[in-house]
This record gives structure tokens, C-alpha cells and sequence, in this order.
């Protein structure tokens, strides 16, 4: 298959027509409702609204609801050129009954797995990461069944031990873009390795968690470093990997480059399972986060988790 040469991003205020594809429905209904009142009611941030998520509409509806919920607040200490979360130098100091609050959440909503990520707070001393470990603790002690899913900052050293002593069953960081696009696209602090760092370090924490990993596309990236990125996550363990087309939350934010075609994802999912990811998740409307990602994960923890019971 062909792919787009490799050239230059250049950042202009051009706009590309979105395919037909790219199109979802207006979310809705009961289900859809119940729990965005709920989160409303408790005070609760969720990456669904916040991220402008377009999934929403399937992911908050029918009996296997699946959420993200965002801990430490609503605003962020880092400025990523693809995100829609706000972003600050100092942000409000975190709640502290939010803990209790996430687990009455999602005890309330009966929720299989959950995701629970953060903004991050590089105004903390230990990045927030204590908070974050209390708050998977709460769902421990109040939904015991639920698997937890956390989508962490670029921990490292004892902001990483922190939050890993709290025992996710899934464990995830994305490295958001290619290499040579990071400087472009994140925070100048973030970083590629940084990130395969943060993976790596869970698994040296805790051999028996799952890890995981995203990349957007349409930026600008080529073919070859859309598999040379996976070839790394994959050398640095990770087991799960999702791969989504990048879209423009708003003109402030980078330009679409491109948008991938259903086909090419298609590939990229069949190249990742060649190079023994567990689970590829590929597509146009794919989200770090996403519904079926989560069901497949779910099963694989909960097979874990007879295992280590039976040894």
C-alpha cells in the first residue's frame, strides 16, 4: 500500500473537509443522561466532555456504560497543541473528598472497568500522585470488582512508585505522537523516551500489570515512524495500543495534516498484532480509551487475577 511522503509540518490555518467517516451522531438518550447528571451531581470531571471525546454518545449508553473519569481538577499545567483541556501555572488545589467521590461514582454506576485519568499538575511536589493513588484505592474499597484502568501522567521515580503501589490492573501513558513531532505537538517537557520510561518503570513496579500506550495521526507523521513507534512501545513491553485519527479541538490548536483512511488503519492494526501486541485498537474514531479496548482488557485481567488467585 502507497503511504504519503514525509515532509516538513507546516502549520498553517488551512482547513481539510472531514470525510464522511469522521461522522458520528449527537449523544443522547436515558443512559447518556443518567450519567452525565451523576457526574454533574458529584462534582466530577470526565475526559468524555472535557476532551471532546466523539465516542461519547456510544460509550455513555445501555447497560455496559464505560467512562474516564479526570481526577486532580479541570486544568492543566502543561500546554499540548492537540489538547482542549484549559491550561495554567498554577492550578486550584485538588479536592480532597474527590477520592470518596470518584468511588461513590462508580460504585453508583455499577461500572465493570473504568478509566481514571488526571491533568498534570507539575505544581504539586509529587505531581499529584498520591491523590491519584487514593482515588483507586477508594474504588477498591467500593467497587471491588470494577477494573481500573489509569491513564497517567509522565511519572517517574517515587511519583511512579506512588501511584503503582495503589495496584491499577491496567496501566497507561501515551506517547500521544512520532518522535520527531513530540517538540511540535507536546509540552516541551514531555518527550518520547520520557514516555517509554514511564512504561517501562510500571512494569519494573509491578511485573503483573498491563501497559498501554496511544498514538494520534494526520499530523504529519509518515508510515515508517508510525512503525518505528510501535516497534518501541512494544520493545519497552507494552501490551495494549490504540491508534486514532487526530482532530483539531478547536483553530488555536494544531491543523489536521491529514486524515487517515479506515484502510490504512486497518493495516497499522494488522502490523501491531505481527509485532505481538495483545490488543490493537486502530481506527479513525479510536480513543485511548475505548469501549471495546476496555471489554478485552477486562477479560485478560480478570483471567490474571483467577490465575494469581489459584498459584
Amino acid at each position: 500500500m502507497d503511504h504519503p511522503e514525509d515532509k516538513p509540518v507546516s502549520w498553517t490555518k488551512a482547513r481539510l473537509p472531514k470525510p464522511p467517516w469522521l461522522k458520528v451522531p449527537l449523544p443522547g438518550g436515558e443512559g447518556y443522561t443518567k450519567l452525565k447528571q451523576l457526574a454533574r451531581g458529584l462534582d466530577l470531571h470526565t475526559v468524555c466532555e472535557e476532551a471532546r471525546c466523539p465516542n461519547i454518545g456510544e460509550c455513555w449508553k445501555g447497560d455496559h456504560a464505560t467512562m474516564t473519569l479526570m481526577v486532580l481538577g479541570d486544568e492543566c499545567t502543561r500546554r499540548c497543541r492537540f489538547c482542549a483541556v484549559k491550561t495554567v501555572l498554577q492550578a486550584a488545589p485538588p479536592d480532597v473528598d474527590e477520592p470518596r467521590k470518584v468511588g461513590e461514582a462508580v460504585a453508583a454506576m455499577s461500572l465493570a472497568y473504568v478509566v481514571i485519568t488526571s491533568v498534570d499538575r507539575d505544581d504539586l511536589p509529587d505531581g499529584g500522585s498520591a491523590h491519584y493513588a487514593a482515588c483507586i484505592e477508594s474504588i477498591r474499597q467500593r467497587s471491588p470488582r470494577t477494573v481500573i484502568e489509569t491513564l497517567i501522567p509522565d511519572y517517574q521515580g517515587e511519583q511512579l512508585e506512588t501511584l503503582m503501589r495503589a495496584r491499577p490492573d491496567v496501566l497507561a501513558h501515551n506517547v500521544e505522537v512520532v518522535d520527531r513531532l513530540q517538540r511540535k505537538i507536546r509540552d516541551p517537557r514531555c518527550s518520547f523516551e520520557r514516555s517509554l520510561e514511564t512504561l517501562r518503570g510500571a512494569k519494573r513496579c509491578d511485573a503483573s500489570v498491563f501497559t498501554k500506550s496511544s498514538l494520534m495521526l494526520g499530523l504529519g507523521e509518515s508510515h515508517e515512524e508510525i512503525v518505528e513507534s510501535m516497534q518501541r512501545l512494544r520493545a519497552a513491553g507494552v501490551e495494549f495500543l490504540t491508534l486514532g485519527q487526530y482532530l483539531r479541538p478547536t483553530p488555536k490548536h494544531a491543523p489536521v495534516r491529514e486524515y487517515v483512511t479506515p484502510e490504512r488503519f486497518d493495516e497499522y492494526q494488522r502490523l501491531g498484532l505481527q509485532q505481538g501486541f495483545l490488543y490493537v485498537a486502530s481506527g479513525p474514531l479510536v480513543r485511548s480509551s475505548y469501549k471495546a479496548g476496555e471489554f478485552f482488557a477486562a477479560k485478560l485481567v480478570r483471567e490474571r487475577r483467577s490465575a494469581m488467585k489459584q498459584g
